[in-house]
Order: C-alpha cells, then sequence, then structure tokens
C-alpha cells in the first residue's frame, strides 16, 4: 500500500518514519509538505529545511503542496477565532491538503507525523484524517507514532536538525514565551495607556 506521509518538520519526521516503515515497507511511503499554520517568516523556512534535510538523508521522494509561506492564508481560514478553537481549523487545512494530494497521486492512504506529538489533541487528529478520507477518497491510515517522539531528540542531535520551541502559529508562539521572565518587561519599564481618541 502506497502511503503519502505529510510532514510538519525534520525531527518529528525521524521519529515518525522508523514506526510506518516497519508496518508499510520503505519503497510504498512518500513524504508531503504544505503547513501554513507555522509562523513567523523565519521559523517557517528552518522548518521546511529541517523536513527537506530528514527527507533527503531517508531518501524519501517528496510532494510539495502549496509550499509558499501562508501567514494570509491561515489567518483567513481562522475568520479571527484565534482561541483553543483555531487547532481544529490548522488540523483540517493540513490533513485535508494531505488527503487531497494522495487521491490526485493514486496513493492508497495518507497519514501525518503531527501524531507523533503528546502535546496535540489526538483524537481530534484522528477524527479529522478519517473525515478528509471520506471526503477526498482515501484511506487515512491512522499509526500511534507517538512512541517515537522521545526518538525525534536524538535525531535532531545527530543529523543536526532545527527543532522549534513551540507548536507552530503566531498564537502558540505567544501561549509559549508570554511568561516567560526573558521576554517580560525588566523593572523600571511600565506600559502607557495612551487616549486614542484626541
Amino acid at each position: 500500500m502506497a502511503i503519502l506521509l505529510h510532514a510538519c518538520c525534520g525531527p518529528c519526521l525521524a521519529g515518525s518514519y522508523p514506526i510506518i516503515e516497519k508496518t508499510e515497507g520503505s519503497g510504498n511511503i512518500a513524504l508531503f509538505w504544505e503547513n501554513p499554520n507555522i509562523h513567523p517568516f523565519v521559523e517557517y523556512h528552518n522548518r521546511r529545511n529541517s523536513f527537506m534535510k530528514m527527507a533527503d538523508v531517508l531518501g524519501c521522494n517528496v510532494l510539495h503542496g502549496n509550499s509558499n509561506y501562508g501567514l494570509d492564508y491561515f489567518l483567513k481560514a481562522l475568520a479571527e477565532n484565534y482561541g483553543p478553537e483555531r487547532c481544529a481549523v490548522c488540523y483540517r487545512l493540513r490533513i485535508e491538503a494531505v488527503a487531497k494530494a494522495a487521491a490526485d497521486n493514486s496513493f492508497s492512504a495518507f497519514s501525518t507525523t503531527l501524531l507523533i506529538s503528546p502535546y496535540q489533541n489526538h483524537d481530534l487528529l484522528i477524527a479529522t484524517g478519517h473525515e478528509a478520507g471520506r471526503k477526498f477518497g482515501v484511506n487515512f491510515c491512522y499509526i500511534d507514532f507517538r512512541p517515537g517522539f522521545r526518538d525525534t531528540y536524538e535525531a535532531a542531535r545527530q543529523h543536526e536538525l532545527y527543532r522549534q520551541k513551540y507548536c507552530g502559529c503566531i498564537f502558540s508562539e505567544h501561549d509559549r514565551y508570554k511568561n516567560d521572565k526573558k521576554f517580560l518587561n525588566p523593572p523600571g519599564i511600565t506600559s502607557v495607556t495612551t487616549n486614542s481618541s484626541k
């Protein structure tokens, strides 16, 4: 069975690939990149380059969806819903993209390395995968990649892969760092409120 595996970054690909390879065989797996949720611009390129580096190490074929930096596209898709519900939109954008690419390129099934993270909503990812599979007429191959999560750290060191510090979108970056003392106002600096009605 030929599978198209969506990947979000190099380390997650490195941790997921050996697991899917055991069940499907290395010659039956191609990789897919489309991640309009990753921001800002430099972060997006760091993750894409890390993905490409790991894909080259694995010797895998790569299909690209829309590989342009997707800030405008992502924000429009969120429709100003920037709270926790944004994750469902984020999953849907990427999983529907790989499902469509799998159907268009005659793959038997698709999956995603997002399933490796213990920080993601695993049940929502599974539901989104099955929904996308039905929409595009291709099988969603569910594999629990989470046992490979620890391997992502070693793979990043071994292959000198960029390793991200937050999930991906600009809102998750804010959530990650907003309480970090390094980024809070230093002592003596206070915020000034201006009166915009003047």
